[in-house]
């Protein structure tokens, strides 16, 4: 029988390896489907979904079987990982690309099949061996594995985006996996044999009854930080780029909080997290309606603060009230179906339910509602101590501060009188919040009152405005109207993505980066009468304004809403006034244009989610698919315009590894553009096999105007296999 520190090491390293897989294989097939689905952030969401559902199914399983004896229990496991084994190395399954619309239920029958039974193993170690060490007899409280489960769980998280995805392939990355399963299941064996004397112990475990109440609290615990660590992945992959990165940030603080939560030094951790979490909510939370597109890294960093703040204090809860170690299989039951339900909430139920992201303040009100925080100071304390003041604190002031936040939000954003009144009021309101911490209900109503008072209310006539905000699996697209600037605008997410004026005189006119003087704009205007035309990324519809009659125009457009959004003349009136027999091909555009072989003269690529490119419409075999649809002397147009990242070397490596010769116009917009006008900035890359096609739409204008592409040295061309942003950032 091994010593009780060799067990330990044993099972402590058991766990941690299960948990550094299960976690390294989420943004491994993450990757993977990005060339079949492209990189919207309900990729991931939906990914996320079905990596909670089948955790909830381990942690049953893991349950079940732990009321078995020991030798069944062994056996039973064993036998699954090595059928799971079955299905090595990772891979995608051959399952047919979705119909245009909601590819969320094609995407979860895509995991199920290629990794469902190799997830459903690994995910029910973690509890299993907690059960197994506990049952051992050495009288040990298990929990400190959950701490060296969630560790590798973070090792695995951090690896990926800093060191496995730069340096391996996707295929190198899938036997590494595979032979880390392979100890795995050594490891676990090794485990069901230290722990066979053990049989008889499991008997010695005390069960106690369990209240409901208690483990609807537990649920409701696990279910606010779980739909929290969505809806700000969803923030930030909206708005910067759907890529392992930005997926593993915010799941790395949501598992540091767990390691916290449930070592043996939580203790003053988790007391300072639930005094400064209620502060951070008003601070930070109270500005979620904000949609500044300059302030976007700002506030997504903000928002990480704040998940961990607020999961660090719930989690800390959660492992306050866990039970004795006989009831572990049970309390890890529940906190995955809370993880579930808030994976489910946010990745299936609010693209349906919500045309705007409402999951986020609902989710940081819940928060609010869940914290158990004290008093900011024993005198305010002692506020709420007599009867009459208990009254008005707890009933009439959360009432008042709701029509206070209404008038608030009505003097900012519509009014243009002195706003100093609203202003004070505003202070008011931050100071009956604060007053009010300690007594979640009252606070709850008061931090609501807040977020509507900074643009909630706005947010919400927003939503009330018929075609004014719409919601995909895609994305939220608003469409907003500019009296000042007589023009109206399409956004996704923070990025603006077309614009079209109100005037009539310039209602056909191609504005932002679509400009007559922007690289997209000069190459079109020189394109031959008779000339095949097609477009990635359909957008409001502007390039369609460069059709001339005999032209054939084609548009590739992922996403069915923006499709009707383009077409709805009370919308956007570009298709319907300068092209209405354009054809629209739905679907993403890798796959369809291998349906168009030789077919444009000239094909532009301007497909981004919010200011996100989709990283598989940047690589190498992109590329290839892009040369196959253009005939001999086409020109490639690709708009790499973006805030975060400096894609030209992308493109620059691309083009000198398949032989394009290259030229970039930087345009920028005049200062000066009169009312119903408005041009931006834009980068476009113009490509081509015959630099003859280069030069004649150099020809047009000043050479000035145009420069060659600047690859960087020893950068290596993206590829659908191996692709790293983190040499293209800009910060």
């Amino acid at each position: 029988m091994a010593s009780p520190a060799a067990r330990r090491a044993l099972f402590t390293l058991t766990i941690f390896v299960g948990s550094f897989l299960l976690f390294l294989i989420q943004p491994l097939v993450a990757r993977l489907a990005l060339p079949r689905l492209g990189g919207a952030p309900g990729v991931w969401n939906t990914a996320m979904l079905f990596y909670q559902a089948v955790l909830l199914l381990g942690y049953l399983y893991a349950h079940a079987l732990a009321r078995l004896p020991a030798r069944t229990q062994a056996a039973a496991h064993l036998v699954l990982l090595a059928l799971a084994a079955l299905t090595l190395p990772i891979g995608l399954a051959d399952v047919a690309p979705p119909p245009a619309g909601n590819p969320a239920p094609w995407l979860l029958w895509l995991l199920a099949a290629s990794i469902g039974p190799l997830f459903l193993a690994v995910a029910a170690q973690a509890p299993l061996m907690q059960a197994w060490y506990a049952r051992a007899g050495d009288g040990e409280d298990p929990y400190f594995l959950y701490a060296a489960s969630n560790a590798g769980s973070l090792l695995a998280l951090l690896a990926y985006p800093f060191a496995v995805e730069p340096t391996m392939t996707l295929r190198g990355q899938s036997w590494l996996w595979s032979a880390g399963y392979a100890l795995l299941v050594l490891l676990v064996a090794v485990c069901a044999w230290t722990t066979r004397a053990g049989a008889a112990a499991a008997d010695r475990l005390e069960r106690t009854p369990i209240a409901w109440s208690r483990r609807l609290r537990w649920v409701a615990l696990a279910f606010v930080p779980s739909g929290l660590l969505l809806s700000t992945t969803t923030h930030l992959t909206t708005d910067v780029m759907a890529m392992p990165l930005l997926w593993v940030l915010p799941l790395a603080l949501y598992l540091v909080t767990f390691i916290i939560a449930f070592s043996a030094a939580a203790g003053p951790f988790v007391r300072h997290a639930l005094k400064i979490a209620p502060l951070l909510l008003l601070v930070l939370g109270s500005y979620v309606f904000f949609t500044l597109g300059s302030l976007a890294l700002l506030m997504a960093a903000a928002g990480l603060v704040l998940l961990f703040y607020v999961a660090l204090a719930l989690h800390g809860e959660l492992a306050r009230t866990r039970p004795a170690a006989g009831d572990l299989t049970e309390f890890y039951l529940w906190v995955s179906v809370g993880g579930m339900l808030g994976g489910l909430f946010c990745g299936l139920l609010a693209p349906v339910l919500f045309d705007w992201t409402y999951e986020h303040p609902i989710l940081l009100v819940l928060a609010a509602l869940l914290l158990p925080a004290k008093p900011l100071l024993a005198r305010i304390g002692h506020l709420w101590q007599s009867r009459p003041t208990r009254w008005l604190l707890r009933f009439v002031l959360p009432m008042l501060a709701l029509l206070v936040s209404l008038w608030v939000n009505e003097r900012l954003w519509w009014s243009r009188d002195d706003q100093s009144a609203a202003a004070i009021a505003l202070g008011g309101l931050a100071v009956a919040a604060v007053v009010a911490i300690g007594h979640r209900k009252a606070f709850a109503v008061h931090f609501l009152a807040l977020m509507l008072a900074f643009g909630g209310w706005t947010a919400l006539d927003i939503s009330s405005i018929p075609y004014a905000r719409q919601r995909s699996f895609f994305g939220i697209y608003t469409i907003e109207g500019s009296q000042s600037r007589q023009v109206r605008e399409l956004l996704h997410g923070t990025t603006l993505h077309g614009v079209q004026s109100m005037v009539e005189a310039y209602k056909t006119e191609p504005m932002t980066y679509y400009a007559r003087e922007s690289g997209v704009g000069r190459a079109l205007s020189v394109a031959a009468p008779d000339a095949s035309v097609g477009f990635v990324g359909l957008g409001t519809g502007t390039l369609a304004c460069y059709a001339t009659p005999g032209q054939r125009w084609t548009a590739f457009e992922i996403d069915p809403l923006i499709v009707r959004i383009a077409r709805d003349r009370r919308l956007f009136s570009y298709v319907d006034r300068c092209k209405p027999d354009l054809r629209i091909d739905v679907g993403d555009a890798r796959l369809r244009l291998n349906d168009h072989p030789a077919a444009f003269d000239l094909l532009a690529v301007d497909a981004f989610s919010s200011d996100a490119i989709p990283l598989h419409l940047m690589t190498a075999e992109a590329f290839d698919t892009y040369a196959r649809a253009l005939k001999p002397g086409g020109l490639l147009l690709v708009h790499i315009s973006n805030r975060h990242l400096d894609l030209e070397p992308v493109v620059a490596a691309i083009a000198r590894d398949r032989g394009w010769h290259g030229l970039v116009r930087d345009y920028d917009a005049p200062d000066e553009q009169p009312r119903g006008l408005m041009y931006t900035r834009s980068l476009w890359i113009m490509l081509g096999k015959d630099r003859s096609a280069l030069q004649r739409v150099v020809d047009i204008g000043p050479k000035a105007d145009w420069r060659d592409l600047r690859p960087r040295p020893g950068f290596e061309p993206w590829t659908d296999d191996h692709a790293s942003v983190l040499p293209l950032l800009k910060y």
